[in-house]
């Protein structure tokens, strides 16, 4: 891996709360404080799986607690689900020049999801099976929180998903507390930062972070995420709005013009109220 090219650590965070100060620091300081993501005496572990939306969430954690005026610990945490042994070393080499603790586990995540799937994409257990081994291993270090990287994008994209493939209407929460792990509780502080500009900075570090990594799905097609991303940014074409409409659609639900909704996994009517 070449290394002239990569900027050094005190330059790289620098530039995320100057360079990057508007377009990403501001928006993740301001999600921290809008749903009271950190409160004192917080121990957080940061989920990083190597790819350029959570190394750059675990630089933002790190500055933030550098400058927040409440104290809390932070812990970084990666599960090895089953990598090629080049994306490992690449996963540890970014996190070491960007200054970042890792903890690194393993896991055989990969190769259990995809025996489950019986043929089908093993996507979905994936996520699952990764979610709750990362759960695992923050109450193992004694965290009452896990933050993970999803930004603005992957909320939007989840709620057309969800309208187009799932026929429900439901976003990706900013926290959610956790059902089977008692006292854990999820964060998202990047809810409302724009992938475009991680990508910018990520790029400006000079290193190179991980894709998927995946080792079973590598030679698959049919992502229906992608297809999502495409169809909103076609729509961007008429409408330059259209992605944070998207999400005040979630803010705005007019309870009385809706046919129906869930509520403690039970089905109401309109009819009810009418």
């Amino acid at each position: 891996m070449e290394e002239k090219s990569i900027k050094e650590i005190k330059d790289i965070e620098r530039s995320l709360i100057k360079t990057y100060r508007r377009d990403i620091y501001r928006k993740f300081v301001k999600v921290i404080d809008k749903y009271e993501m950190i409160s004192a005496g917080d121990r957080v572990a940061v989920a990083i799986s190597g790819g350029k939306d959570s190394l750059t969430l675990a630089k933002l954690m790190q500055e933030l607690k550098r400058h927040n005026k409440v104290p809390f610990e932070l812990e970084f945490i990666a599960m090895d689900p089953g990598y090629l042994p080049e994306n490992r070393k690449r996963l540890e080499y970014n996190c070491q020049k960007l200054g970042i603790p890792v903890r690194v586990h393993d896991s055989d995540v990969f190769e259990v999801a995809d025996k489950m799937a019986n043929g089908k994409s093993p996507c979905y257990m994936c996520a699952r099976m990764r979610r709750g081994n990362l759960y695992n291993r923050a109450q193992e270090l004694g965290c009452n929180k896990l933050a993970l990287g999803h930004h603005f994008d992957d909320v939007i994209e989840t709620v057309m998903l969800n309208i187009i493939y799932a026929g429900d209407f439901k976003t990706m929460m900013p926290k959610l507390k956790s059902q089977n792990f008692e006292g854990l509780e999820l964060i998202r502080p990047m809810y409302m930062v724009h992938e475009e500009a991680i990508i910018r900075f990520m790029k400006s570090t000079g290193l190179q972070a991980l894709d998927c990594a995946c080792t079973v799905t590598q030679k698959k097609s049919g992502n229906k995420r992608f297809f999502i991303k495409e169809l909103i940014k076609e729509l961007k074409l008429e409408n330059e709005h259209v992605d944070i409409n998207i999400l005040r659609a979630t803010e705005n639900v007019n309870f009385e013009q809706i046919l129906g909704f869930k509520k403690d996994g039970e089905k109401h009517s309109f009819l009810e109220f009418y």
